[in-house]
């Protein structure tokens, strides 16, 4: 019991830097044609999806096999719990970049804590550019100290 879970928080803190590689090299790489369009103004927008939501697919996919192997194969049982970190870390982006950051679903508004107000501040430097280059702080649960002190822009 201790082993599955010390293989699923290590995932879930794993994802945070699989993420993080993902965001910075694949969506403003070679696949910024999906990603492209998450980076326009609400406004420009039509429509509730973006064509960055086929991501959630890409990520559900390790995770699904993982479920599968460790679920059904003898000897890879481990995956059971690494598909379940990939889960919970998927969970906790959805609630905070959809959810808090973007507002696509109204559930929660401000969150009243400096740490809260970091990832929106990152996340926010993150979006001033609608290119794919010369963007900045690509993770989304660790974020720069920079973005805990309050400027005049924020």
């Amino acid at each position: 019991m201790i082993l599955a879970i010390v293989i699923t928080i290590s995932t879930v803190i794993a994802m945070e830097f699989v993420a993080w590689f993902a965001h910075k090299y694949i969506m403003h790489g070679f696949l910024w044609s999906w990603h492209e369009d998450h980076h326009r103004p609400h406004f420009e927008k039509e429509g509730f999806f973006e064509k960055n939501d086929l991501f959630f697919i890409v990520f559900a996919l390790p995770s699904m096999t993982c479920y599968f192997l460790g679920g059904l194969v003898a000897g890879y049982e481990s995956l059971l719990f690494v598909g379940i970190g990939i889960s919970i870390y998927g969970l906790i982006y959805f609630l905070i970049h959809d959810v808090y950051i973007h507002q696509r679903f109204k559930w929660f508004r401000q969150l009243e804590n400096s740490y809260s107000k970091m990832i929106l501040r990152a996340h926010g430097a993150h979006h001033t550019k609608q290119t794919k280059e010369d963007c900045e702080s690509f993770g989304l649960l660790v974020v720069n100290a920079k973005y805990g002190k309050r400027n005049k822009k924020n």
